[in-house]
């Protein structure tokens, strides 16, 4: 049985700012079922919510600083979790990086150095734990400094997997904070931890971790590329050999239309027609009016450009001419917003917004939709366009990373052997994404290929169990 210890900034249920806590709360569940033995590494922030108990372990000193290790359990599951406890870097209110006013924590690089070197402790046994991992499993910036540290140890050393959520977070720092956290000096130079002058977490991953992995195949080779390398496309290119990209999962039994207790009426791939209940309700909730014979659009999403907002925007004008109503849950951008909110009181009859995140109204827009629009720039991995697939909501995305390995092109030919899931276009302009609109719109109106494009969606696999095996399949590698 292999040991795992993975290492994470944040963890669902215990905090959450994004992506990377579901992943970090939903895959190590997976692999434990797998046999994996895996214990959980994350810092003891004074905003860490759970109904499980905490105590004390042991305690260990970092850096010249004695830090507490505390043991809970990740709620729900048998996986240990143990608490990096320093109060005075973490018991304070916000999130784990920005404070209660909505600032960057000025002691970030203090902060998740500290984790990373608690980390290699532990991964050395010598934070008085008894256990002992095969592999550390470090993800995002926040865990760079894992692999730097570990290569410099002379004993044993487990091995390192490095994965990469999103290539745009690189935690870069000036030079003088590395002189501040005590970094070796052996580790600063070109092929290590500098950067243009700058001291960068993420390098520390990516140059020493002896495995890199991100969340889709496709997001793999685009950050080999100067549009989303961020300066590192070199480095990424020159370790090709150990990058492999392996598609996240969703947590299946919470977005689940056959047990879902959000929607007015649970369905499946089997009782497809019940979905039609959802829309009408959805429409009556949104005052919209109840009309099977129009596709209901939807979009949950940041407003913001990376996700393609934009794009919707100049698009709007045309596609509320067309035989459709759009729903849209979101925020961001205040621009944005207003634009959009604009749009919603000219349209009553064809456009509803709601403003913010409502997890339960996410749940009734996947059920009650017929497409999901999903048009982003950049998107490493995406989830909305699973879960949708799951529901039988046809999602439109555009052809870049973990969108492009997810869905496929409803064409003749995939029609024929029944892999379309979806419609894809290539560029980031309006025009394409309105030319996969009115696709859409032209389908829709032929109900034997769109109940095709919506089981052929619902009968995929994206449970956390495939994605699991995928990384143990890595982990025997090493």
């Amino acid at each position: 049985m292999k040991k795992v210890l993975f290492v994470s900034s944040e963890i669902y249920p215990l905090i959450k700012t994004g992506g990377l806590a579901d992943v970090s709360g939903s895959l190590p569940p997976a692999l434990q079922e797998l046999g994996t033995d895996v214990h959980l590494l994350m810092p003891n922030y004074q905003s860490i919510k759970t109904t499980e108990d905490i105590y004390y372990k042991s305690t260990i000193q970092v850096n010249r600083m004695d830090v507490n290790i505390l043991e809970t359990r990740l709620p729900g599951t048998q996986v240990v979790v143990w608490l990096v406890d320093y109060p005075m870097f973490f018991d304070f209110p916000g999130n784990p990086y920005i404070d209660e006013k909505g600032e960057p924590w000025l002691n970030s690089a203090e902060r998740f150095a500290l984790l990373c070197r608690v980390a290699v402790e532990v991964a050395m046994n010598r934070g008085y734990l008894d256990w002992e991992p095969d592999i550390v499993h470090c993800n995002d910036w926040q865990t760079g400094l894992i692999p730097a540290f570990l290569s410099l140890e002379t004993h044993r050393r487990p091995a390192t997997v490095f994965t990469i959520h999103n290539m745009a977070y690189q935690g870069l720092f000036s030079k003088e904070t590395s002189g501040l956290l005590n970094i070796p000096r052996e580790l600063w130079h070109l092929n290590g931890l500098e950067f243009n002058g700058f001291f960068s977490f993420i390098k520390g991953g990516l140059a020493y971790a002896d495995r890199i992995t991100t969340v889709s195949p496709t997001y793999a080779d685009e950050i080999q590329t100067a549009e989303f390398g961020y300066g590192l496309e070199g480095l990424l290119s020159h370790r090709k050999e150990d990058l492999i990209g392996i598609i996240n999962g969703i947590d299946a039994e919470h977005w689940n239309p056959k047990t879902d207790t959000h929607i007015v009426a649970p369905y499946d791939s089997s009782t497809l027609s019940k979905k039609q209940l959802s829309k009408s309700a959805l429409q009556a909730r949104m005052a919209l009016p109840i009309d099977n014979k129009v596709p209901v659009f939807t979009l949950i999403s940041r407003l913001v450009e990376q996700k393609g907002i934009d794009l919707i925007l100049d698009c709007l004008p045309e596609m509320l001419t067309l035989p459709v109503q759009f729903i849209l849950l979101g925020s961001g951008d205040k621009a944005f917003e207003q634009q959009l909110t604009d749009f919603a009181k000219q349209n009553p009859e064809k456009m509803a917004v709601t403003l913010g995140y409502d997890e339960v109204l996410a749940h009734q827009l996947e059920a009650g939709a017929d497409v999901f629009l999903m048009p982003s720039r950049f998107e490493p991995c995406g989830l909305n366009q699973l879960y949708s697939q799951r529901y039988g909501t046809v999602p439109i995305v555009r052809k870049t990373g973990g969108l492009a390995d997810t869905v496929c092109d409803a064409l003749p030919k995939t029609f024929t052997n029944k892999t379309a899931t979806g419609f894809v276009f290539n560029d980031a302009t309006a025009g394409a994404l309105m030319e996969a609109i009115k696709r859409s719109v032209l389908v829709y109106g032929f109900s034997e290929l769109w109940s095709q494009l919506q089981l052929n969606g619902m009968q995929k696999d994206y449970s956390w169990l495939r994605s699991a095996k995928e990384y143990q399949s890595l982990y025997e590698q090493l």
